[in-house]
């Protein structure tokens, strides 16, 4: 009602963290593969932070509290590395992470749930109750400043952002 997106990122970042630490023990073993500690992530973890995601309209500081969850956890499947000059420990960068990690980042899932939820509210038609988040306006004045955005204004980005700009 009110498109304050933070609130509800909040949460869900609070109940992945409880995911997260619930199953710490899991993604920090070293008799487990990377490849089953990320289909861990991807299936209780990632599932828990996103619901509900297809309706979000995400600000550059939400899109970030999200990527450093991610990196946070990713971190702890990917263990450190040793140093081949130095000899000691670090932690991963974040390029090394993205390239460890194939899968798309979490960001991108969102907007690629986003275009399709779109579709598919698109889809149904006119008539039925879901076409309220694409053409309805909220009521009341925006406040002054830099105006938030709207769900559709995320979806005409999104949709930019792969190369259809011009679509209506």
């Amino acid at each position: 009602m009110q498109n304050c997106i933070h609130k509800e990122v909040k949460s869900r970042l609070k109940s992945g963290n409880a995911c997260y630490h619930s199953v710490q023990n899991i993604l920090s073993s070293s008799l487990l593969s990377e490849n089953t500690k990320i289909k861990v992530y991807r299936t209780l973890i990632l599932s828990v932070v996103l619901f509900g995601c297809e309706t979000w309209s995400l600000t550059l500081r939400e899109e970030r509290r999200l990527r450093v969850f991610e990196n946070r956890v990713l971190r702890r499947i990917f263990v450190p590395k040793k140093d081949e000059l130095t000899g000691e420990w670090r932690k991963l960068h974040n390029e090394e992470l993205n390239d460890l990690y194939f899968s798309p980042n979490i960001v991108r899932v969102i907007k690629s749930r986003r275009k399709r939820w779109a579709g598919h509210v698109a889809h149904i038609g006119r008539g039925k109750v879901y076409t309220g988040f694409l053409v309805g306006r909220p009521e009341g004045e925006r406040p002054l400043g830099r105006s938030g955005h709207r769900w559709e204004d995320n979806i005409k980005m999104d949709l930019q952002e792969v190369g259809c700009g011009g679509m209506d």
